[in-house]
């Protein structure tokens, strides 16, 4: 189950299309994937705006967007439900982008911000703003994506060994460890709480993308437009890095240097969805291993781990709102995830996570 683990005719599958100075290898089957779960995201984020107290059928949801409803739906659509879906898929992709780059860089796919802590430290940083300082919506916004921030600073630092640097089991452990720590203490603060803010903060840890509206997308989106390019921009340096650091050194890599500025754009995704949507869980560890599943393909698939990401959060979504009893979608995540979880470790049980 090793993300190292290569296989070369795999590995070579494709070609390489070049234009001036740059390159990219051109993969049939990962363009399909990729066209695939694009479609089927968007296709489910239709669906998610179409439901509701007021159904509305997907033509007319289409319709709605380019301005050719009425003015009820237009409203309805445009106003009140179209940022929920764009803020489900842009909060999938940064988890699944994020996840990816984790992952790849520990090469283990339990390497995830779920587990390592960062997505604990963004819900610690939130509590403390809902129940200690108080504030509003951009208050708690701005805490939750501090303390993932700090808390990815502080694993670093921690697993950062002089002449060494920093080696990725040695971060997804210490990781692991810090996320213990900041789980208690955000259990701490919900029993110190009132019942009101106590219910809101509970709330708030499943992840939700209920009353989401732009002032979340926005954010959010303006956030993807910057660390999303810088991911791939390094995904050469990060399947180097796969290779193990003697390999990607002797290849050309600054392995310490690119892997800190990786630490800070998966750090930057995982924070901006986390204060856009709160902890939703699992979306980040599943999305990158069903995207190598999926293009049969070694090493980091950012772009189509970024767009499983989305695909499942909106799925996600989609069920949440036609279960009889309306949950949070981080609820239904988190089942999805506990399977896929428990799936994951039955089967790599045999050869091993690391």
């Amino acid at each position: 189950m090793s993300a190292s683990t290569r296989t070369p005719g795999k590995a070579m599958a494709g070609r390489v299309v070049r234009a001036g100075a740059v390159s990219v290898r051109w993969d049939p089957r990962v363009a399909v994937v990729c066209g695939t779960l694009a479609l089927l995201a968007a296709g489910a984020a239709v669906l998610v705006v179409g439901s509701g107290d007021f159904p509305i059928s997907p033509p007319d949801v289409l319709a709605a967007l380019v301005g050719q409803g009425d003015r009820a739906t237009e409203f309805i659509v445009q106003t009140l439900r179209l940022p929920r879906a764009v803020t489900g898929l842009l909060v999938g992709a940064a988890l699944g982008l994020s996840g990816a780059v984790f992952q790849s860089m520990s090469r283990n796919p339990l390497g995830s911000p779920d587990l390592i802590g960062f997505t604990q430290g963004g819900a610690s940083g939130a509590l403390l703003q809902i129940l200690v300082w108080g504030g509003g919506a951009v208050a708690v916004t701005a805490s939750s994506a501090a303390g993932a921030v700090l808390t990815a600073l502080a694993v670093y630092l921690v697993a950062y060994r002089r002449g060494g640097g920093v080696v990725g089991v040695r971060l997804v452990l210490i990781g692991v460890a810090a996320a213990a720590m900041l789980q208690a203490l955000n259990s701490y603060l919900i029993t110190r709480a009132e019942l009101t803010e106590a219910y809101e903060a509970a709330f708030w840890l499943t992840g939700s993308l209920n009353g989401r509206d732009w002032d979340q997308a926005v954010p959010l989106a303006v956030a993807l437009a910057v660390l999303v390019p810088a991911a791939l921009l390094l995904s050469r340096s990060l399947g180097m890095g796969e290779l193990g650091d003697d390999a990607a050194l002797a290849l050309g890599v600054r392995v310490q240097r690119t892997r800190l500025v990786l630490v800070v754009v998966g750090v930057g995704l995982v924070a901006a969805a986390t204060a856009a949507a709160g902890p939703v869980p699992f979306v980040a560890l599943a999305a990158p291993q069903l995207a190598r599943r999926l293009t049969r393909r070694p090493g980091a698939q950012l772009l189509p781990a970024a767009l499983t990401g989305a695909a499942l959060l909106a799925c996600s979504d989609l069920v949440s709102l036609h279960l009889p009893v309306a949950v949070p979608v981080g609820v239904v995540t988190g089942v999805l995830g506990g399977v896929y979880l428990a799936w994951l470790l039955s089967t790599s049980g045999r050869r091993g996570l690391g």
